[in-house]
């Protein structure tokens, strides 16, 4: 089974997830840094694109909160091509959540100085997040997805809400979501992800 994993906006390519598909499943994971060209996640949908353009024997393409709404928003883009999409926690809802974390006021300071500190508790320390991060997240928080997916979501989720998948998911027979008791890091339920790829295969 070759997959490609698209990490968090927090994650890293050797992150737990990712660890887990490769040691305890046994399969081959492609997992490239999604930080590389910048935070927003239209940088992160290029990122997709250009692994899924340079696998092309891939079999599920596979994503974790940011990392999920990054690979729904490049399957949107391919819609000609062939893909299985198994997200964890997607972050649709991306801006409204930012706008409700960071406050009005906060978002005026930030489009005015182009800048905010994002502490990012991956690296322990805070990230400048450029006003193109919101310009992006305006653009691609609600995805049309129109290629068989499975969606994992916690109901105990305190950072994107499961309803936000919900609502993804209500009249597009395209996607299941499998909901389980769990957090924003679905560390309870990995073991809910070859279910989830089982099922968009068949699809």
């Amino acid at each position: 089974m070759k997959v490609l994993w698209a990490h968090g906006l927090e994650g890293r390519p050797d992150g737990t997830k990712p660890t887990y598909l490769a040691n305890e499943l046994g399969w081959d994971v492609v997992s490239p840094e999604m930080n590389s060209q910048g935070w927003a996640i239209a940088e992160h949908v290029s990122i997709v694109i250009q692994a899924i353009e340079e696998n092309p024997d891939l079999e599920v393409i596979m994503g974790s909160s940011y990392g999920g709404l990054a690979v729904a928003n490049a399957a949107a883009r391919m819609t000609n091509s062939s893909l299985r999409l198994v997200l964890l926690a997607p972050a649709f809802g991306l801006a409204e959540n930012f706008r409700n974390t960071v406050g009005v006021e906060g978002i005026i300071e930030w489009e005015e100085t182009d800048s905010y500190a994002y502490f990012h508790h991956g690296f322990g320390h805070e990230v400048n997040f450029s006003w193109d991060f919101m310009t992006s997240a305006d653009e691609m928080s609600w995805p049309k997805i129109k290629h068989p997916t499975t969606i994992i979501h916690g109901v105990n989720d305190d950072i994107v809400p499961i309803d936000y998948s919900r609502q993804i998911a209500a009249n597009n027979d395209m996607i299941e979501l499998i909901e389980v008791e769990d957090g924003h890091r679905l560390s309870e339920s990995l073991h809910y992800i070859p279910l989830a790829v089982e099922r968009v295969l068949s699809h």
